[in-house]
């Protein structure tokens, strides 16, 4: 069987100006002077990841690490600057909270346009909004503004939205780490129904805990690069090991 998602050999650079410029015009000044240098920044370096139907997938690393980034490439957000990613499927992604949201909307407005955003016809989104509804418990704040929602209830409808199908592939960047303790058992439940389904899930979360209950592989990214990779006992109990020696508990009074 073919893997549903294939990185090969992925480098991403990002230019970092070197100067700061106070204004734009000063930066437009400097560009046109050919003045302008940039410092080349590598979130991710030839990183290769094949992930396989039906994986629970995560990613785990310190803050800064390119987890972020990788999920972008492999959503698509992001070309990469080499390599290439190849993905078989269609993919949800719930990487960055309220992107396809307009703040200024309703809840209820905002099921709409988030909905077409990721290809789901009015009438598809009007037989599925009471289960979108249900599902982010906020029947009540349907008609207030995006922009008065915490970020727990920007987190609620964005999932039912996106899992009301079940996409080949799911991606979730610390989706689960707003919100209260019981919508987050809620989110895990509806993933793990996904997976029953068929769906492959790439989880980053900050929860060490959570990633070794929820995933059967995982990988391990340090500076842009895989460390480690493979069954997620194996890669959890290393990266734990690695992380306890940097940051030593302090010693007790």
């Amino acid at each position: 069987m073919e893997p549903i998602i294939e990185v090969n050999h992925v480098s991403m650079r990002f230019n970092l100006a070197k100067e700061k410029n106070e204004s734009l015009k000063e930066y437009f000044l400097a560009m046109a002077k050919g003045k302008l240098h940039f410092d080349e920044f590598y979130a991710l370096r030839d990183v290769s990841l094949k992930v396989e139907p039906g994986d629970f997938y995560g990613l785990v690393g310190l803050n800064g690490s390119g987890k972020s980034t990788l999920l972008k490439v492999i959503s698509g957000v992001y070309k990469p600057s080499s390599g290439s990613c190849r993905v078989r499927g269609v993919i949800a992604p719930l990487i960055e909270l309220g992107a396809g949201f307009d703040l200024d909307l309703t809840a209820r407005e905002n099921i709409y346009l988030n909905g077409t955003v990721l290809g789901y016809t009015p009438k598809y989104l009007d037989s599925k909004f009471d289960e979108i509804v249900e599902f982010s418990e906020l029947r009540d704040f349907l008609d207030v503004p995006l922009k008065n929602y915490s970020s727990g209830m920007v987190a609620r409808i964005a999932f039912a939205i996106a899992t009301i199908t079940k996409p080949d592939i799911l991606i979730a960047d610390e989706i689960l780490s707003v919100g209260d303790f019981l919508f987050q058992q809620k989110c895990e439940q509806r993933m793990q129904q996904l997976m029953s389904g068929g769906t492959t899930v790439l989880l980053v979360s900050h929860s060490l805990e959570q990633i070794e209950r929820m995933c059967n592989k995982v990988a391990w990214l340090e500076k842009g690069v895989i460390r480690m990779d493979g069954a997620t006992d194996a890669v959890c109990a290393a990266y734990k090991e690695i992380t306890a020696s940097q940051n030593p508990a302090p010693p007790q009074p």
